[in-house]
């Protein structure tokens, strides 16, 4: 389907934001516009202005897209996640995510999105409740749960940035993982409120 508008509602924004998605995974943002991504999906070159207003629209819809994988992804990693090993084990997931998904993560992360976009600014809620759960679950009755959410946030999304910038060895899976789990677990035994929130045994 190209500039002919034989585009079915709803098609056109799709078409647009998996020629997105080909750009990112291609050339990275540098490459990103809506201009190319009209060339790419083979539409005409204000056709992408019907659903997104600037570039900023744009990357926030791809954001939010990625938003919604890695939390699918990280939901996979483990069904009801509870304990400390269960959370570094979603960690290496988190990170492992943004390894295959460079572009996209960055895109996510550290690219100019628009603020008041709500289909990002839900997806990214569910990122933050879903990691809010999982301390919650982990450290029951710890002080400032939402300060520590954010710092176990705060850890895996560094290690992510560090391995994708290459401070960080990202030879292999295993390798990362391992990494991931050492950072992961080390937190826990310097922070004496997460020891003694933890339960018996971990």
């Amino acid at each position: 389907m190209s500039q002919g508008g034989s585009y079915h509602h709803g098609d056109l924004r799709a078409a647009c934001l998996r020629a997105a998605r080909e750009l990112l995974e291609e050339d990275g943002s540098a490459g990103l516009s809506l201009r190319a991504v009209a060339r790419r999906a083979g539409v005409s070159a204000t056709a992408p202005y019907r659903h997104f207003t600037d570039r900023e629209a744009l990357v926030s819809a791809v954001a939010a897209q990625g938003y919604r994988e890695l939390a699918a992804d990280l939901a996979a990693a483990h069904p009801s996640p509870s304990t400390p090993e269960d959370l570094a084990a979603v960690a290496v997931v988190y990170v492992q995510f943004a390894l295959d998904h460079p572009a996209l993560f960055r895109a996510m992360f550290a690219e100019p999105c628009d603020p008041a976009d709500t289909d990002r600014v839900a997806a990214t809620a569910v990122i933050s409740e879903y990691v809010s759960g999982i301390v919650r679950d982990a450290f029951p009755g710890a002080d400032e749960a939402d300060a520590l959410a954010t710092t176990v946030w705060a850890l895996v999304h560094g290690l992510a940035f560090l391995h994708l910038d290459g401070k960080l060895d990202a030879s292999s899976p295993e390798v990362v993982a391992r990494q991931v789990r050492a950072a992961v677990h080390a937190l826990f035994a310097v922070s004496p409120a997460m020891t003694q929130a933890a339960p018996a045994g971990q």
